[in-house]
């Protein structure tokens, strides 16, 4: 029986507004617990569709007692060509490639991971470019500046070595985990000796840039990752929290006068990095 045209014409995608899938269509997803945060694939489904890349990037929820399965099921999918990855998993899932770059080797995590021609997978972290760049962007070069960061666990982790790289004067990392610490400590001491500290409670005296780099913040009745109370004047406070954009940390800062800086700039300077890591040329 054929399809009446009016429901034809409101499963197009120009009408409804999602992808379109064929048979011919690669995949890719992005990984987390939760997933239902994530900005990803708002931002780049639309870009697939400007550069005529038959392809789609789909939300997928995996437990952390399952990611093993997930990451193994995903790359033995013939039409899977790359994977993203958020909390908790950007550490634990550099397991599953077999080739790293420096970067997730500084960080000790990935966000990115590809299919490579011949089968294999090949995983980067673009977090801190990202959050360098969308510092940049909104008028404020890390170079020069003592920063704090509150967290290191995975995206923490890529921070770091990130605003070392941009020039940072001096970068104090706080977690109350001395396991973390001490890995930062062992992959970035040799490269930046002295120009970065770890300690188990968080150090503002003289901060002029401070990150929570915790998922702090995510949930309504998530405690305060740091009180911006404590902070000096004029000192700059960011998130990398997406959802919800304002986030209680920021509030709280902005209400006492100071300069906040939302999550989103993070993923949305990563775009153009996914675009060449996972070579989503236009079709010529």
């Amino acid at each position: 029986m054929p399809v009446p045209a009016a429901f034809d014409d409101m499963d197009s995608p120009a009408v409804s507004g999602r992808p379109e899938i064929r048979g011919t269509t690669r995949l890719y997803a992005v990984l987390g617990c939760p997933v239902a945060q994530v900005k990803a694939p708002g931002m780049l489904n639309p870009l697939f569709a400007r550069l005529g890349v038959d392809a789609v990037l789909v939300p997928v929820l995996a437990e952390p007692g399952h990611l093993g399965e997930i990451v193994r099921g995903l790359q033995r999918m013939g039409n899977v060509d790359g994977l993203l990855v958020t909390v908790p998993h950007k550490a634990e899932v550099r397991a599953y490639a077999d080739t790293v770059s420096a970067a997730a080797e500084q960080s000790g995590g990935a966000n990115a991971l590809r299919r490579e021609p011949d089968g294999t997978w090949y995983a980067d972290n673009f977090d801190g470019a990202g959050f360098v760049a969308g510092l940049r962007t909104a008028g404020f070069d890390p170079a020069g500046v003592r920063v704090s960061v509150v967290g290191a666990g995975g995206a923490g982790g890529a921070l770091v070595p990130a605003l070392l790289a941009a020039g940072a004067e001096h970068v104090a990392v706080c977690d109350p985990r001395p396991e973390r610490l001490q890995a930062l400590s062992g992959r970035l001491g040799a490269a930046w000796p002295g120009r970065f500290s770890c300690s188990a409670a968080p150090g503002f005296e003289a901060a002029d840039l401070v990150v929570n780099a915790t998922p702090l913040g995510m949930r309504a009745d998530d405690p305060l990752p740091f009180d911006p109370g404590r902070l000096p004047e004029g000192a700059v406070v960011a998130d990398i929290i997406m959802q919800p954009r304002e986030t209680a940390l920021l509030r709280a800062a902005a209400e006492r006068g100071l300069r906040i800086h939302h999550g989103e700039h993070m993923l949305s300077h990563q775009i153009p990095l996914y675009r060449e890591f996972f070579r989503l040329d236009p079709v010529i």
